[in-house]
């Protein structure tokens, strides 16, 4: 068996897919008609578990709004709970890859004997069967074949996942500290590969990623949010941003995840708290000074 830490396996989880594309399309008006988001003008709430529990017991067969509830959980680092969550969201849309390959993460992260349990690999390959472009189902499938001893195949797909990610995908910088991770324990020479692919430089000269456009939501994901109470919707993404927060105070070296915060505190409404995230985000990343600025300063953020 492979000796990747769990670090690995939880690794685009930690910073990608799941945060990400949640904070991402969340944040985003919901209806073309609407001048503003209702999220952004929204009470947030302490406790965005509770409220996504008050909407699952107000709407039981909606799987939008049990997979909203395993999101929070997720959040809240609490992925034992997120498990029947996911699960329920899985049966009740079973030809929808999304809650099969949040239910596979859940279940990787709910054991802490097991670093792929049986189950979770079922979920992540019928997630795959419904979309085979799924990126989380993807990447943990990968991990399954590193642990499997197949540390070359789980590489090789890695990297076709990061062929096959659109630019600035949130979740590319994980996957490629997977990748030097993987090959680093096990003597693979990976660096030719890795110098061909798209990077951003934090040293250089920056183009900025704050302003550019999100992918817009999917029709699933805006019939999610339609499932909420705008006071469940904004209370699930001060939770995660709040989440995103407390992982950077973990690993604030990760500039892209900095950009993420200021852009999402922004949008929330919350000036003094991205600046603040600016500040944190240069201290921690000198040398990455000047992208943050520029981010910064595509989002209207004072540098100064």
């Amino acid at each position: 068996m492979a000796t990747t830490s769990r670090w690995g396996i939880a690794a685009l989880a930690g910073a990608g897919v799941v945060l990400a594309s949640a904070v991402g399309w969340k944040l985003m008006p919901h209806d073309a008609a609407t001048p503003a988001s209702p999220i952004a003008n929204a009470t947030a709430t302490a406790d965005p578990v509770t409220e996504l529990q008050a909407a699952v017991r107000q709407n039981p067969d909606s799987a939008d709004a049990w997979q909203a509830l395993g999101d929070a959980q997720m959040a809240a680092d609490d992925p034992a709970a997120a498990v029947p969550s996911f699960r329920r969201a899985a049966a009740l849309a079973p030809t929808r890859a999304e809650p099969w390959a949040a239910l596979g993460e859940a279940l990787v992260k709910a054991d802490p004997r097991d670093p792929f349990p049986a189950p979770a690999l079922a979920a992540f390959k019928k997630a795959v069967a419904i979309d085979p472009k799924d990126p989380r189902a993807r990447y943990f499938l990968a991990v399954r074949r590193d642990l499997d001893g197949d540390h070359k195949g789980a590489i090789d797909a890695w990297f076709a996942l990061l062929r096959d990610s659109p630019p600035g995908a949130s979740w590319a910088a994980d996957v490629r500290r997977t990748i030097e991770q993987v090959a680093q324990i096990n003597k693979l020479d990976v660096a030719k590969r890795l110098a061909a692919l798209p990077a951003v430089d934090p040293h250089g000269t920056p183009g900025t990623t704050a302003g550019a456009a999100i992918p817009g939501p999917t029709p699933e994901q805006l019939q999610a949010a339609r499932s909420l109470t705008p006071a469940q919707q904004q209370a699930m993404v001060a939770g995660m941003v709040d989440q995103l927060e407390a992982r950077l105070s973990r690993d604030p070296a990760n500039v892209d995840g900095w950009v993420m915060l200021m852009r999402s505190r922004t949008q929330l409404g919350e000036p003094d708290k991205a600046k603040a995230a600016l500040r944190a985000a240069r201290g921690a990343n000198p040398g990455a000074a000047a992208r943050l600025n520029a981010e910064a300063a595509t989002l209207g953020i004072p540098t100064s």
